[in-house]
């Protein structure tokens, strides 16, 4: 896992224009063979939230999972990691606002796009709807951040929004929330309550 997180931020260093020999060499020595691109660290929560709940070691099945830190980074990283440079099966979350950029992406690349999940809004929204608000209210309240949540509340810009809003709103008000609870809310879920993409996403890294 040390040795991935390692390839991973090799990655990043080369996608920011550093050398990309220490991710290749990280690559063959470590048997990568599939990357996971995704917009975020709140997504990569996610992820490995739902990884570790199914028993699945991902670094252990040749698989890195690697934020970008945005959807308009996919073409540095589709190019470096899929067939025009490392050779990597590349597979993805998205939302479906970014959705355009990593077709494009995967396109220019020559990489196959069948393992790029979209969710509806994003992943956060997803999370929500399977869960509900009543049961995400009380992950809210459980973590502690029952008066954050009630301050919120009575703030005028947000009086009369639906819930589900509310609470998605809520989750990126303040920085390192939505990272924190995309395992959390992960986590609360019942296991057949999992978001469809999400869902997808981990079974299709099992071929």
């Amino acid at each position: 896992m040390v040795e991935m997180l390692s390839f991973r931020d090799a990655v990043g260093d080369w996608a920011s224009g550093g050398p990309g020999g220490p991710a290749g060499e990280l690559a063959g020595r470590l048997g990568v063979r599939t990357a996971v691109l995704l917009e975020g660290l709140s997504d990569l929560a996610a992820v490995e939230a739902l990884a570790e709940r199914r028993g699945r070691d991902l670094a252990a099945e040749g698989v890195c999972v690697v934020p970008m830190g945005g959807a308009m980074s996919v073409g540095r990283y589709a190019a470096i990691l899929g067939p025009t440079g490392l050779g990597l099966r590349l597979a993805g979350l998205c939302d479906e606002g970014e959705r355009s950029f990593f077709d494009r992406a995967l396109e220019r690349v020559g990489a196959p796009r069948r393992d790029v999940f979209v969710c509806a809004a994003d992943l956060e929204d997803e999370l929500i709807r399977a869960l509900g608000t009543a049961t995400v209210e009380e992950v809210v309240g459980a973590e502690g951040d029952l008066r954050a949540w009630q301050t919120f509340l009575h703030q005028p810009a947000h009086h009369g929004r639906p819930r589900h809003g509310q609470l998605r709103r809520f989750l990126g008000t303040r920085k390192g929330r939505k990272i924190r609870y995309g395992r959390l809310l992960v986590e609360a879920l019942e296991p057949d309550r999992v978001p469809a993409p999400l869902d997808a996403l981990l079974a299709s890294l099992s071929r």
